[in-house]
């Protein structure tokens, strides 16, 4: 397991975010909220604050928007390969947790 401790809600769930394409801080935060049902809210301070840890380990790039149409001061992001492996990591830890929950017949069994 390349990332040895679990990650923040929130820092999975803006991993989650970019697992498929590049988006900007605002779209990180709508995409969020509207795939966990509000569950997960974050802020825009809470979001930037995890936002400079996660480019900071190398987890995600800050990369330029494509179109021209675009707003330049907006900042888009990147998974990298090794944000890919941490959120794979994290999430293959959670299905462990799950299966750990259904052994003891606190959680269903899935077919």
């Amino acid at each position: 397991m390349t990332n040895p401790s679990p990650l923040s809600t929130q820092v999975f769930q803006i991993l989650l975010s970019l697992v498929d394409h590049d988006l900007h801080g605002y779209a990180i935060i709508q995409d969020v909220a509207e795939r966990t049902d509000d569950e997960v809210r974050l802020t825009a301070s809470t979001l930037y604050a995890a936002v400079k840890r996660l480019l900071d380990q190398g987890l995600i790039d800050e990369v330029r928007s494509r179109s021209r149409d675009d707003d330049p001061r907006r900042r888009y992001y990147r998974l990298t390969p090794a944000g890919r492996r941490a959120a794979r990591d994290e999430a293959l830890r959670l299905e462990r947790l799950a299966a750990m929950a259904r052994a003891k017949r606190l959680l269903p069994t899935t077919r």
